[in-house]
């Protein structure tokens, strides 16, 4: 598998998020279109409820979606998501990891993030990526996927 370049994201809790302070773990970076939306809540809570065996099996959660970190720290706090999320406001992640595609809302074309997930492995590779997720049991199917490596 091909090694992710290192990246620094402003993050949830006045934080810089760097890929290369998480050597030696594993990271599950999650994309999704948008905070306090359905499907992305849903999936949020569950990387939530889970967090605590994803953290047992030395694995860091981060969230990624476009938008603002004052967005996004309404969202952390009304759901308590106990890890941090990305803001990439200006689509140098969703760039980095291809998840920008040109979608359909009402019947409009529109430009979003394709919900994704990158599990990247201690050595910082991508050891399993997810397209086109569906949100509702997708945190569970990550957790699967970690417990097999």
């Amino acid at each position: 598998m091909s090694n992710v370049d290192n990246f620094e994201s402003p993050a949830t809790g006045g934080k810089t998020f760097q890929l290369k302070d998480y050597a030696g773990k594993t990271v599950v970076l999650y994309f999704y279109p948008k905070d306090s939306t359905p499907g992305c809540t849903t999936e949020a809570m569950q990387f939530r409820d889970l967090h605590a065996d994803f953290a047992k099996a030395g694995c860091v959660i981060a969230g990624v979606s476009r938008d603002s970190l004052r967005s996004h720290e309404n969202f952390k706090t009304k759901h308590e998501l106990p890890f941090d999320l990305l803001s990439d406001t200006e689509e140098k992640l969703c760039t980095q990891f291809k998840v920008i595609k040109d979608k359909k809302l009402y019947g409009k074309p529109v430009r979003g993030i394709e919900r994704s997930t990158f599990v990247i492995d201690r050595n910082g590779a991508i050891a399993r990526e997810w397209r086109g997720v569906k949100a509702q049991g997708h945190a569970q199917e990550v957790l699967d996927f970690i417990k097999t490596m």
